[in-house]
């Protein structure tokens, strides 16, 4: 048998706040017309200046709206420094709604969603373990959105990597992932040994003790080293009993 391995407060808000009071979309428009002095253009000095209008308008609620999706991945950057993952992950989801293409944002909506699976006990006792679940399938798709927009992205495929063999116990998954980041930070410890541990649970004994050797070589840590000479002892074990 194995065994185990070592604030903006302006336009934009505004008009949020007047719509959830009753005022509709027309009257904001109306009065928008107002303001900028072009309620109906009809020369082409009158639709040459309500453009020029507009597209001015249109850029300033375009910088309102990018700022306010920074603010919210700041905001939860601080959340998730201080371990509130719940907040952080609720931060994360709304700054995506300003950048949908933001590798960064999926990964740490990954590690957010990981972190919380951890705390989704079953309080009521019924035995199920769906909401856990249901965490670590968010995290799984945040990570592989993130390659998706950044392939080479190496925190996203650490983290589907770790994923992979200590949470969901799939390491055959992990294997692609984790050999893909050593490809690109080819000294990366971290990726090293979860890389072993899932050749080793896929048993896999000659790679994963490759990769303590890999490890000996590179750290010039004396615990790392010891670690890894430790856990090359148990694979070769393993290897043996099978």
């Amino acid at each position: 048998m194995k065994r185990k391995l070592c604030s903006i407060i302006g336009g934009t808000f505004l008009a949020i706040a007047l719509c959830s009071c009753g005022v509709s979309n027309k009257s904001i428009i109306r009065q928008q017309k107002i303001e900028e002095g072009v309620s109906n253009p009809t020369t082409v000095e009158e639709l040459k200046y309500a453009i020029e209008k507009y597209q001015k308008r249109v850029a300033d609620t375009q910088l309102a709206q990018s700022q306010i999706g920074i603010w919210y991945k700041i905001l939860g950057t601080r959340y998730l420094d201080t371990k509130m993952y719940g907040e952080a992950l609720k931060c994360f989801q709304e700054a995506l709604k300003y950048y949908p293409d933001n590798q960064n944002l999926y990964y740490y909506v990954g590690v957010c969603a990981g972190y919380m699976s951890h705390t989704a006990l079953d309080f009521g006792g019924t035995g199920s373990t769906e909401q856990r679940y249901n965490y670590l399938k968010l995290a799984e798709s945040a990570y592989l959105r993130a390659i998706t927009i950044e392939e080479r992205y190496v925190r996203a495929l650490y983290g589907l990597g770790v994923l992979y063999v200590f949470e969901l116990e799939e390491p055959q998954k992990a294997i692609p992932y984790l050999e893909k980041a050593l490809t690109i930070d080819t000294k990366n410890l971290d990726a090293m040994f979860v890389l072993a541990r899932a050749y080793y649970s896929n048993y896999e004994f000659d790679k994963a003790a490759d990769m303590y050797d890999k490890i000996i070589a590179t750290t010039k840590s004396a615990k790392t080293k010891a670690t890894a000479e430790e856990n090359k002892k148990t694979v070769l074990d393993a290897a043996y009993q099978n």
